[in-house]
Order: C-alpha cells, then sequence, then structure tokens
C-alpha cells in the first residue's frame, strides 16, 4: 500500500500558541508517527515576506516555531523538516511556472480537482 504524503507549512511571522497546539501542531505530529504516512514540515520563510518586513521578528519566529515542533515530539528521524528558503529549487520553480502558467489555467486545473 502506498503512503499518504502530508505536507505542512508554517508562516514565520508570529509566536506559536495553544490554539495552534491544539488546532495543527498535536494533529500533525500524532499523523506523522503514522507508518501509513510520509510526513513534511516545513518553515514558510518565503510566504512570511508579505505579512512581515521586518527581518528579525521573521528570524526570531521562524526559532520558535522550530523549538515548538521539536519540543512537541516531532521525530526528525520519520518527518522532513525544513526551512523553505534552504530549497532554491522552490522559488526557481515558482518564477518558471508563473511565466509559462496564467493564473486563469491554474484555477480551472483546481476547480477540476476539487471535482474528483
Amino acid at each position: 500500500m502506498a503512503k499518504e504524503i502530508v505536507l505542512t507549512g508554517v508562516t514565520t511571522t508570529g509566536t506559536p500558541h495553544l490554539g495552534n497546539y491544539v488546532g495543527a501542531i498535536r494533529p500533525a505530529i500524532e499523523a506523522s508517527r503514522q507508518d501509513n504516512t510520509e510526513s513534511y514540515f516545513f518553515l514558510a520563510d518565503y510566504h512570511a515576506l508579505i505579512k512581515c518586513q521586518d527581518p528579525e521578528r521573521v528570524k526570531q519566529s521562524r526559532l520558535e516555531i522550530a523549538a515548538t515542533r521539536l519540543a512537541c515530539g516531532l521525530d526528525t528521524d520519520k518527518a522532513t523538516f525544513y526551512r523553505q528558503s534552504d530549497i532554491p529549487e522552490i522559488a526557481e520553480l515558482n518564477w518558471l511556472l508563473t511565466c509559462v502558467t496564467a493564473k486563469g489555467l491554474m484555477n480551472r486545473a483546481l476547480c477540476l480537482q476539487r471535482r474528483r
């Protein structure tokens, strides 16, 4: 049986709080412990660029979010945990796709996927 792939990203603009733990952190970490799941967790620091123009705040948030995930039991032997900006192919792929893919086409593709 194929493993289910789960991708979870967190924008690095704030401090984790109890609501994050109950609603996102705990369920995601529990799911990552399942044998039939391949989990990827990332710190969405590129996404933070549009929400926060304070580099020190983004850095502090990135550290707080990473520390929280690890303290709550994220097992990096069972899940991949990375910072979005550490993978240059993400920005490269975004640039390539925006050059050749119209937003209307992406919207139609999303609608078709939701109908399945």
